[in-house]
């Protein structure tokens, strides 16, 4: 990742340079998928505007002059069509028919345009020639198959290097405790300096004129540095016993060296031992192969249902994206787990109906006062506050009931036995997904628009169909005020990023005690959680989707808040936020097909309010329209998914094209074929999948489109990486076994005892106190100023650089 230039610093001067910098930009300054989330955004606005501009000319005056009697906002809405008025509705109908194409060729044209992109960026040759790139990993390895022999055997001359995953449970407790303790340590010996220098500060405050004898003389007097300012109880001191307050004392810096005198030694063995795989090893190995190409059809034709049954997990993950943790987890433990969290999930979003109901029925409290007594007195607060308790407090109270969602998403996708975090974020995304739509979309709607007709409901249940129908499309009006919270919130709060803002100016002047941690906040930038941020918005256009017809109103509210949405993202992966994990775009692909709930929710919709109002000739229209969607929807799916999964060999020639035949998707048997997958032979598709498949490319030629050539242009030409024989090696190890001994960093000060420090440490473990001092106030300096305050995360600089400093670790792009 590079730095962005930076902008004017005057008040407006910004502005221009801002606009000219193009989304494009952050392909190459942040990551792909940075990029393609700014494009879902700026997409989404392009929907709800071109809505917009179709639906006001032709619905509002349809349903303003429908003669039911509604008033504000409900004026403009489908509710407003008394039942006299039937004939208005063909007006739905074709107007849907536009908008809901619309948005299903937006949705075909981006994941062509994605797949192309994709298909570019990573057959570019700076990562093609990456480890990740050539990297599979398999786990349910068979017993026969741990051993590199037997691995070369199976893959042939296309495997390049192998990777036996070890237990590294006690490994990773080891390295645990050894970090640990080093960091208390640390911890010890700042606090054994600052003590003593804060004692020498007060003595010069107060004998700054004087000119009795010098602390120097009497510390050279005493044999030992800095001790006129030492007391023995100075010396931090910790119990062992694992409840407080109970258990022996200790001498801190003498107990942890002690532990790390013993503990470097015997993880160091264990990481020989791990290396060379002495240890027990797991089910799982990672291949990587001579090219790229040999492992995508390795990673395509093999299966865990035929010889020799390698379940094929990953590919083109690096290593800080594996979870290392569960390749632990056999096939049997993993469909239990799978189970059991997909039914949590399930749940979850069933019993959470209750309190989202109850914030949808807020927004309609009023009709209920006459029905619950104890409610009566809402009817005596002002019209002014009864509008936010009806209108934005439901809001807030649903966006702050979210918050807690995608977090028990994520970690139930963890907990269910994925592999990588790219997973993680793409199971967490649909489950939130499917949370947010039935959650904060249809409960809500359907509460909303019961509550307002409650009570005519209970004195006539007969009427029932009839006032839903009526009042259904005003829960719209709940949504544009959900919309304007989500619009306006999320950006100004985006913007501001208070929580980064109040950690960095007042928060890390109290937690910031130690270089270490004051290195560690300058270097990391704030990353993305894709599997909860797409569901967000995604929701929000499948809402607008929703409503464009029956209230669209809605589109005009959508568009502003998009837009400044889109502004805020924008800023935010231009200057502020990074890529944590690196989804290669799929969650794009993923948030575009789940906007076609939008359009289902709203063509059945106004299908049930046709048939509510007994419309013959729109409820079969729509119905046509409704079956023409699938189909067409199936088609589109069929023919694009496996497109977006998996690689051509290259753009050229009818690679691409040849993606439609799929036959050769886990085709691949060792018991009937001598050949490794990459050389077997390509399975002959039948006549019926070569007319599909001619079918298909007709319509869904990636180069056919625009974007095959154009997405050209935006691939950077990067020279390939290099590495070291020892980076090769290590790559795709438990980072237990590659993890390095701790460096203890502390703080120099002017009596010497840091360096005491330094000298005793270094016995057992890396130590220094270069690059950090204490100032003439006793606090902690981190002197990166000194050594290159303009450079940026890349560490280039005229003097000195980040390279510099004791924590300082190379970045190995794998």
């Amino acid at each position: 990742m590079k730095k962005t230039r930076e902008l004017p610093a005057s008040r407006f001067g910004w502005l221009a340079p801002f606009r000219q910098i193009p989304d494009e930009y952050v392909i190459n300054h942040q990551s792909l998928d940075g990029y393609l989330y700014i494009r879902f955004i700026k997409m989404l606005t392009v929907i709800t505007f071109a809505g917009a501009v179709l639906t006001f000319p032709i619905l509002f005056p349809v349903n303003a002059t429908g003669g039911g009697g509604q008033s504000q906002f409900d004026l403009l809405s489908f509710s407003n069509i008394n039942k006299q008025g039937k004939n208005r509705y063909y007006a739905h109908v074709f107007v849907g028919w536009i908008f809901f194409s619309f948005v299903m060729y937006i949705i075909t044209r981006e994941t062509i345009y994605f797949i192309n992109l994709r298909h570019a960026y990573f057959l570019a040759p700076f990562n093609a020639s990456r480890i990740s790139s050539r990297t599979v990993l398999f786990t349910d390895v068979p017993t026969e198959y741990l051993n590199k022999e037997r691995l070369q055997q199976l893959f042939g001359g296309s495997m390049k290097r192998a990777w036996l995953s070890t237990n590294c449970k006690e490994l990773e407790d080891l390295v645990e405790e050894r970090d640990k303790d080093a960091l208390k340590l640390e911890g010890a010996e700042i606090k054994l300096c600052q003590t003593a220098n804060k004692r020498r500060l007060k003595w010069e405050k107060k004998n700054d004129k004087r000119k009795d004898t010098s602390p120097d003389s009497a510390d050279v007097e005493l044999g030992t540095p800095g001790s006129r300012y030492q007391k023995t109880k100075d010396r931090p001191t910790h119990r062992l016993g694992k409840i407080p307050f109970i258990g022996k004392k200790v001498d801190t810096i003498d107990w942890t060296r002690n532990e790390l005198g013993r503990l470097i030694p015997k993880v160091e063995k264990s990481q020989l031992s791990h290396r060379q795989s002495k240890e027990p090893l797991i089910p799982s190995v990672f291949i990587e192969f001579t090219t790229l190409q040999a492992a995508e059809a390795a990673f395509r034709r093999m299966s865990p249902r035929k010889e020799p049954k390698m379940n094929p997990r990953a590919i083109a993950a690096a290593p800080n994206d594996i979870i290392w943790s569960n390749l632990r987890i056999k096939k049997t433990e993993r469909m239990g787990r799978k189970f059991a969290t997909n039914t949590f999930l399930f749940l979850m979003i069933l019993f959470w109906s209750i309190p989202v109901a109850v914030v949808g029925a807020i927004s309609n409290i009023n009709y209920l006062t006459d029905k619950v007594p104890f409610l009566s007195f809402i009817n005596d607060i002002p019209a002014v506050v009864l509008g936010v308790v009806t209108g934005l407090l439901p809001a807030v109270m649903l966006s702050v009931l979210m918050a807690l969602v995608p977090i028990v998403c994520r970690l139930m996708s963890k907990l269910s036995g994925e592999v990588t975090l790219s997973a993680v974020e793409l199971k967490t995304q649909s489950w939130y997904m499917a949370f947010q739509v039935v959650q904060v979309f249809l409960i809500t709607t359907f509460a909303s628009g019961a509550a307002s007709v409650v009570t005519q409901i209970i004195n006539d249940p007969g009427s029932a169909t009839s006032l839903l129908a009526e009042n259904l499309p005003k829960a719209s009006n709940f949504f544009i005020s959900y919309i304007i919270v989500q619009g306006l919130g999320v950006a100004a709060g985006n913007l501001l990023n208070i929580g980064a803002l109040a950690t960095i100016t007042v928060l890390s002047k109290y937690l910031d005690k130690s270089p270490r941690k004051m290195f560690k906040r300058y270097i990391a930038l704030g990353g993305l959680g894709w599997g909860s941020l797409y569901p967000k918005f995604g929701n929000l256009g499948v809402i607008a989707i929703t409503y464009a017809i029956i209230a669209p109103l809605v589109l005009g509210f959508a568009t502003i808040g998009f837009a400044i949405v889109y502004f805020a993202v924008r800023y935010n992966a231009l200057f502020v936020l990074s890529n944590n994990v690196d989804t290669k775009g799929r969650a794009y692909a993923h948030a575009l097909q789940q906007l076609m709930t939008g359009v289902y929710l709203g063509e059945i919709c106004l299908l049930g309010l046709f048939a509510i109002n007994t419309a013959p000739g729109p409820i079969v229209l729509q119905a046509v329209f409704l079956a023409g969607t699938v189909i067409y929807h199936v088609i589109m799916r069929h023919a694009l998914h496996p497109l977006t999964q998996h690689l051509p060999d290259s753009l050229e020639r009818d690679d691409q094209l040849a993606m439609f035949t799929t036959t050769d998707h886990k085709s691949y048997d060792a018991s009937k074929v001598s050949l490794p997958p990459s050389e077997g032979p390509t399975p002959s598709p039948s006549k019926m999948h070569t007319r599909k498949a001619t079918l298909l490319s007709r319509f869904f030629d990636p180069r056919k489109f625009k974007s095959h050539q154009s997405v050209l242009k935006l691939v950077p030409d990067y020279a390939p990486p290099v590495y070291d024989p020892e980076e090769e090696e290590l790559a795709y190890f438990n980072p237990a076994i590659t993890s390095e001994k701790p460096i203890i960093w502390i703080v120099r000060d002017e009596m010497g005892i840091s360096r005491r420090e330094v000298r005793g440490t270094r016995e057992v473990a890396m130590c220094t106190d270069e690059f950090a001092h204490f100032d003439g106030k006793g606090k902690v300096v981190w002197e990166y100023a000194e050594v290159g305050e303009s450079e940026g995360l890349e560490g280039v600089s005229t003097g000195g650089s980040l390279k510099s400093m004791p924590l300082w670790e190379k970045r190995v792009d794998y």
